[in-house]
């Protein structure tokens, strides 16, 4: 390729550290697709025959059958996915290959493959996250009236229910489908016919091109399209923001699958055994979801740090911007597939999360709520009789609905009998009727609401 310009070759390091080919041969249904996009629109425009342009793409197909079947030759002296295509193309069609890369670079190839890849990977995305809000949505379903143990700072706080809780999750992927959404939308832009970077001479119609291949538009500037790499960035800050919201459902699990917490038994199926302890039932597929939203985030940066300093247009260092994305890619779908699976088969103690709940002073706040509305007593004068009143069932080793009325009259007498009717779990979670609130009634009707949605 560098014949005419260079009198030796590439050192053996250069050579090896050129080459990308062992990974961006992952690109070759995009790489194919690109060329026989453009060299359709070339026929059409005149600029190769009709003769060549069916012969060329009569072999790309060829390859596209070799590759699928055998998968991609690694050729490092051919450097690149399209190198390697192109140069199985000249053996199959003779010179009439060579025709073309007339009026295109590799640069706005790569460009277009790669965002031709991004678009294909986010669609598969989406479709994991369907799943995933399905299985959020069913299990919610099941467990509306689910009484548990609500908390902050990882102390009891207030009882809310088990659905309300897990379509906290779904509220999550459902800004997480939105965010890929939107750079999908983003990227939907083809750079073909930018070529190196200041555009092309030939009469070449990139409207053409761009619907062939199921773009909204071409891109607008020569320069920007062979350079940019934000729709790749943008891919990786949704699979960055995702990794986090699995890595905190994932948390949840290991947590509620220990002993002391007792809120869910795992299946077999996202389970490991000790080598050593036979009692072992350990939550390898949750923790390993956990690691992984760190090797995403690890990912983002990689490439935030390549792009920073570039100057327009083209250079080698973008090269390296797409292991980060093919290994995140790889790591989310790995994560969705895990998540999902635990979710539609984990069982929840839900007996275990109503004795917690009704074992942590939950309710005290409903006791203070009580103060203001009944007794008209201002809120932080409530809050005090209400600490008194926990200080007193802790004392006693009590929960707050089993203190005498005769101890609650004495911490502040304006407290009567009605307050037993807002200290149990069920009445402090039915009273939560605001919307998005934990009421079942809520959680039925922010569910039912959620079916209706796309996303």
């Amino acid at each position: 390729m560098w014949g005419g310009r260079f009198a030796a070759g590439p050192a053996s390091v250069m050579r090896e550290i050129n080459a990308s080919i062992p990974f961006d041969k992952r690109l070759w249904k995009q790489d194919i697709a690109g060329s026989k996009a453009h060299v359709a629109m070339l026929a059409k425009q005149g600029i190769v025959s009709a003769e060549d342009a069916q012969a060329i793409s009569g072999g790309l197909d060829t390859i596209a059958a070799e590759y699928e079947a055998s998968g991609v030759p690694v050729n490092l002296d051919l450097e690149d996915i399209h190198m390697v295509t192109e140069s199985r193309l000249a053996e199959l069609i003779g010179p009439a290959a060579g025709r073309l890369h007339t009026a295109r670079s590799r640069n706005d190839q790569v460009a277009t493959d790669f965002r031709l890849w991004v678009r294909d990977a986010i669609d598969e995305v989406e479709a994991g996250l369907e799943q995933l809000q399905q299985a959020l949505l069913a299990r919610a379903e099941e467990h509306d009236d689910a009484v548990m143990p609500g908390f902050t700072h990882l102390q009891s706080a207030q009882p809310v229910t088990l659905g309300h809780h897990l379509m906290a999750y779904r509220e999550m992927v459902r800004r997480d489908r939105s965010r890929f959404a939107d750079a999908r939308a983003r990227l939907n832009e083809c750079p073909l016919g930018a070529a190196a970077l200041a555009g092309t001479g030939f009469p070449i119609d990139r409207h053409a091109t761009a619907a062939a291949l199921g773009f909204a538009k071409p891109t607008d500037n020569s320069l920007d399209s062979v350079s940019d790499r934000d729709f790749a960035l943008d891919y990786l800050m949704a699979a960055t923001q995702l990794a986090l919201h699995l890595s905190r459902l994932a948390e949840e699990f290991i947590i509620w699958a220990s002993q002391p917490f007792g809120f869910i038994k795992l299946p077999d199926a996202y389970s490991t055994g000790s080598s050593i302890m036979p009692q072992k039932r350990n939550p390898d597929a949750a923790e390993l979801v956990r690691g992984h939203a760190g090797r995403i985030m690890g990912c983002m940066n990689a490439l935030c740090v390549t792009m920073k300093g570039l100057p327009l247009a083209y250079s080698k260092d973008m090269q390296d911007d797409k292991p980060p994305v093919f290994e995140a890619h790889d790591l989310i779908g790995l994560s969705i597939a895990a998540m999902t699976g635990m979710i539609e088969t984990v069982t929840f103690r839900t007996d275990r999360m109503r004795a917690l709940a009704e074992s942590g002073f939950a309710t005290a706040t409903d006791l203070a709520d009580w103060l203001v509305r009944e007794a008209n007593v201002p809120f932080r004068e409530a809050h005090h009789i209400t600490g008194r009143a926990v200080a007193a069932a802790e004392s006693a080793g009590t929960p707050l609905a089993d203190l005498p009325i005769e101890t609650l009259k004495a911490i502040d007498p304006r407290i009567d009998e009605r307050i037993y009717a807002v200290l149990t779990v069920d009445a402090s979670v039915a009273s939560r009727k605001s919307h998005g609130g934990t009421a079942p009634d809520q959680v039925r009707a922010r569910i039912a609401q959620a079916r209706k949605e796309k996303a």
